[in-house]
């Protein structure tokens, strides 16, 4: 067993996340994590940290063929926390292939959620214009017939998705460790997509700001209701591929952050996660429940689609309270 995992392995017999450690030696939390990555190699003092922190030999830490079974640890360690799952590179290579594909099947379903309003909004704007001779009501039904199928097309995709990928779900929800040279090449990986994902979410956010350009031109003309539909119509198709780009690269993003658990996929942010994963369900089954209700209540879609993004931005504070006062609670118990 090489200097590497050794490391990995002392630091977990131990309890001690690689910020404990980093803090107990003086170092900062990146050094700590090359090192387990075998990026870099510890200098020779924090290498005789190290044997007094973990009770160990520098003879142990140093040499290969010393294996722990050879090793007396100290009293506090005699027992050890369950063993962590293990990563293969065929484990890695699986996960990254499934999250690289499922990027591009969410960014679409989310896309067709977004979009699916415009053709009712264009409709029923162009019904109440008398831009074609149709009734208002029946172009309400041709438009919600295609809402309500485009919506269930991209749940159909997420589900499907969903349980594809349920098999891997141990990867973002519970904490695991690496073979020898895994983290480094996955870590290369995520160096050179990098550039990918700035320029995506760049662009992506540009777009969904520029996408409100047209509605308030038409709003600034006083056009008609037919061009003001039209406007709201492009207003979401342009949101639309934003959201996209966002999704795609964001997924890649994160499927690198999960398997060298950096992030929001660190061993703290896992456990509050479990804890917060209630509150989630519960906020977006709600948010859902007001959207459908307001809608077909009122029949204004063109103005209930503001829930979405208002939501979100209130699930973002919402979840940090959440955290915020879950760390404190955690904080005052370990004083305690």
């Amino acid at each position: 067993m090489i200097l590497a995992d050794k490391i990995t392995e002392e630091r977990k017999k131990n309890g001690w996340s690689q910020e404990e450690l980093a803090n107990q030696l003086g170092v900062s939390r990146q050094a700590v994590s090359k090192w387990e990555s075998a990026g870099a190699v510890p200098d020779l003092q924090r290498i005789l940290q190290m044997s007094e922190l973990f009770c160990v030999s520098t003879d142990y830490l140093l040499k290969d063929e010393m294996k722990a079974e050879n090793i007396t640890y100290h009293e506090s360690t005699e027992s050890y926390a369950e063993p962590l799952k293990k990563v293969t590179m065929e484990n890695a290579n699986e996960f990254l292939d499934m999250k690289r594909n499922g990027s591009k099947v969410v960014a679409n379903a989310t896309s067709m959620c977004i979009s699916s309003p415009i053709l009712l909004i264009v409709l029923v704007t162009m019904a109440e214009d008398d831009v074609f001779h149709v009734s208002e009501s029946l172009a309400t039904v041709f438009g919600c017939v295609f809402l309500l199928g485009m919506v269930a097309a991209a749940v159909f995709l997420f589900i499907t998705y969903g349980m594809r990928e349920s098999h891997m779900e141990h990867f973002e929800k519970e904490c695991f460790e690496t073979e020898y040279g895994v983290s480094g090449i996955v870590r290369e990986k995520k160096d050179s997509y990098e550039p990918i994902f700035i320029r995506g979410t760049a662009v992506g956010v540009v777009l969904c700001i520029l996408a409100v350009i047209p509605t308030i031109i038409a709003g600034a003309m006083e056009t008609s209701d037919y061009c003001f539909g039209l406007s709201v119509g492009l207003l979401l198709f342009i949101l639309a591929i934003g959201v996209n780009l966002l999704v795609r690269v964001g997924m890649v993003k994160s499927s690198y952050d999960t398997l060298l658990q950096e992030g929001e996929y660190t061993k703290e942010e896992k456990l509050f996660k479990k804890k917060t994963d209630t509150f989630s369900g519960v906020y977006w089954c709600l948010t859902t429940a007001i959207y459908l209700a307001w809608s077909f209540w009122t029949m204004s879609w063109d103005i209930t689609w503001i829930v979405w993004p208002v939501a979100g931005v209130l699930f973002a504070a919402l979840l940090g309270v959440v955290k915020m006062v879950l760390k404190n609670d955690s904080e005052t118990q370990h004083y305690i």
